[in-house]
């Protein structure tokens, strides 16, 4: 459950992260509320999540699944343009995280 908790923590991050996208520099009212909801659950989930996760664990994952579907989302969502050695490089980054929590012993 712990893992689950910090994965939900991590998706709230790439939805705080698009929602603040969506504000427009916070002048969408909608959106600006909805990126601090979501700042919110996210610091929630990764709070449970680090009773029983060591922080070098948790922090690391948590931010990599936010920096990983942020990506996605802005290529999905907003049209962003990544050339093909930053792909290279954000492989690296799923690596890492699926490393860690595979190397981790929780």
């Amino acid at each position: 459950m712990t893992w689950t908790k910090l994965i939900i923590a991590g998706l709230f991050e790439v939805f705080w992260a698009t929602t603040m996208k969506l504000s427009l520099g916070f002048s969408k009212v909608s959106y600006s509320i909805m990126t601090v909801v979501g700042m919110l659950l996210s610091f929630y989930f990764l709070s449970l999540a680090t009773k029983n996760l060591p922080l070098s664990i948790a922090y690391p994952i948590w931010t990599g699944i936010g920096a990983v579907g942020s990506v996605i989302v802005g290529v999905f969502l907003f049209n962003d343009h990544i050339p093909p050695l930053t792909w290279v490089f954000i492989g690296c980054l799923l690596l890492g995280i699926v490393g860690i929590k595979l190397t981790s012993g929780h």
